[in-house]
Order: C-alpha cells, then sequence, then structure tokens
C-alpha cells in the first residue's frame, strides 16, 4: 500500500526530490545560457574582433605636417576606417623601446622609425581583399611609403571566425538535445518516486486529467524557478567576467539579449519540464500494479 502523503518521511522525500529537480533544471539552463548568449553575440563578438584589426600607414621621411593631415584626412573620410591614429617618430620610439627593453636609439645614434598612421578598419572591410585595394590605393599617393598590415594573421583571424561560429552552431544543437534528455531523465525519476501514489489515485477512480495536471502545474512551477535560478547564476557569472576582463567585453551582453535570454530558458524549462511530466506519468497511469515493483 502507498504511504499516505502526510507521512513525515514521504514529505522529506518529495521536498528533496523537487530540489534535486529544481538543481538539475537549473544548471542545465545555465549552460544552455552561456550558448545562448554566444548565439546572441556572434555577429557582435565577430565584429568586435574585425574591429580591431588595422593596418598602418608609413609616410615618407621628408613629409611635412600638412602632408600628415591630408592623408589622414583621406583615411577618416574612407568607408572603411573605422578610426585613425597618428604616429609620431617619438611615440614610435618608446613603444618600441618598450618592448625591446633597451635604448637602441643611444645605440644608433639616431631614430630610425618613420611617422605613421594607425587605422582600425569597419568590420565588413576586415579581409585581405579589401586590405589589396586599400593598399594599392594609397601607395599611389606620394606622401605614402608603404602600407603595412599583417596579411597571414587576418586570413586566420577570419577563417578561425567562420569555424568557431559553425563549431559553436553544431555544439548548441547537440547541447539543447542532450539537455532535453537530461530535463526529460530527472523529472522521470521524480515522477518516478510517486509512482505508488499515482496507481492509488487511479484506482481510487479519479481521471487521467485530475491525475496529471497537478504534476504538470508543479513541473511547469520548477520550470520557472529553474530559469530564474539559472538566470541568477548567470548574471553572477557576467560580472565576475566583467570584474576579470572590463567593461568593454560585458558591454556585448546588453539588457535586450538578457531579456531574451531569460525568456528562452523560462520557456524551455516550463515546456520540456511540462512534456516530459506528460509523458512520464502516462506512462505510470498505463502500467499495471504489479510493474509498479520493477
Amino acid at each position: 500500500m502507498a504511504k499516505a502523503p502526510n507521512n513525515p518521511y514521504t514529505l522529506r522525500r518529495l521536498r528533496s526530490s523537487y530540489v534535486s529537480t529544481v538543481v538539475s533544471m537549473s544548471l542545465v539552463l545555465l549552460l544552455l545560457g552561456i550558448i545562448g548568449v554566444l548565439l546572441l553575440n556572434a555577429n557582435r563578438l565577430s565584429r568586435y574582433v574585425r574591429e580591431h584589426i588595422g593596418f598602418s600607414v608609413v609616410l615618407q621621411d621628408n613629409a611635412t605636417e600638412a602632408d600628415i593631415a591630408w592623408v589622414r584626412k583621406q583615411l577618416d573620410v574612407s568607408p572603411y576606417v573605422r578610426e585613425t591614429k597618428f604616429i609620431s617618430k617619438e611615440e614610435a620610439e618608446r613603444e618600441l623601446r618598450k618592448m625591446l627593453g633597451e635604448d637602441f636609439v643611444a645605440f644608433l645614434g639616431y631614430n630610425p622609425l618613420p611617422v605613421s598612421i594607425e587605422a582600425k578598419l569597419r568590420y565588413r572591410y576586415a579581409n585581405n581583399d579589401s586590405l589589396r585595394v586599400i593598399e594599392k590605393k594609397f601607395k599611389e599617393f606620394k606622401q605614402v611609403k608603404e602600407v603595412s598590415y599583417q596579411k597571414s594573421l587576418i586570413g586566420l583571424v577570419n577563417d578561425n571566425i567562420n569555424k568557431i561560429s559553425a563549431m559553436l552552431l553544431l555544439f548548441s544543437g547537440l547541447l539543447f538535445f542532450v539537455s532535453f534528455a537530461q530535463i526529460n531523465n530527472t523529472i522521470r525519476l521524480s515522477i518516478y518516486s510517486r509512482r505508488f501514489l499515482i496507481n492509488t489515485m487511479k484506482l481510487v477512480g479519479a481521471t487521467r486529467a485530475f491525475i496529471t495536471r497537478p504534476f504538470m502545474l508543479k513541473s511547469a512551477l520548477h520550470g520557472v524557478i529553474s530559469a530564474i535560478v539559472a538566470m541568477l547564476l548567470l548574471l553572477s557569472l557576467f560580472y565576475i567576467v566583467r570584474n576579470e576582463m572590463g567593461s568593454e567585453m560585458i558591454q556585448m551582453v546588453s539588457v535586450e539579449v538578457v531579456g531574451i535570454l531569460f525568456l528562452c530558458l523560462l520557456a524551455i524549462g516550463v515546456i520540456v519540464g511540462v512534456i516530459s511530466t506528460y509523458f512520464a506519468v502516462s506512462k505510470f497511469l498505463d502500467m499495471k500494479a504489479n510493474d509498479l515493483y520493477y
């Protein structure tokens, strides 16, 4: 005979089952939330990386201030340039001395570094094809000595971004399938611990809808709580990342993204929970009493 629902031991087991279900679902939804952040910000992440790609326009040694201003103006008005920065001979010398750790000017007796203008590209033009066109254009100017950029690095960055995007999409689909299975198994185990209660309700004449409805409502509640817990954990993770990596990276997680993500986690938690509960309860309703012991 099934134990009475108000039995202290049974109540403790039910509370333990509820807590285990919420914790398991919360951890699964947290993983989905992390992947969701990456998916929702994939384009922004790609743009962030590409917009930090740039090139240097090295000017002739005899370039005047007017020449420098004119070349920089040509760069600033170009549709493919996001921002520019003038690098004087002194600033270039300080940067190289800091990198080398020694005063090479004192050794050589003069500063051999040229004046240059560093330009950051707009993300649409951060590729070798566009840079070849830009290089050809600016090398025609008599004030320009050369246009310098890292061809191999730019090609590598773009190839890796495409590969990572494809892998992220594949991994997200796989993780969603695994998460669905994990939530489903967690709920089935929770329902399994109450199989005798389900059978007792069936024996006293309760309808399938009457028996199933409370379990589905409870599962929906668990889904809501799990989504809230997962979102709180995710926001805590954002806070840690912001402290470790600075505010620039965390700006990619906007209020809109957080809102969309919470709604997605809420929908997944509730829908998957309710569907899994329905099938789990239906399974035990269709079983004979003797089969419940196996």
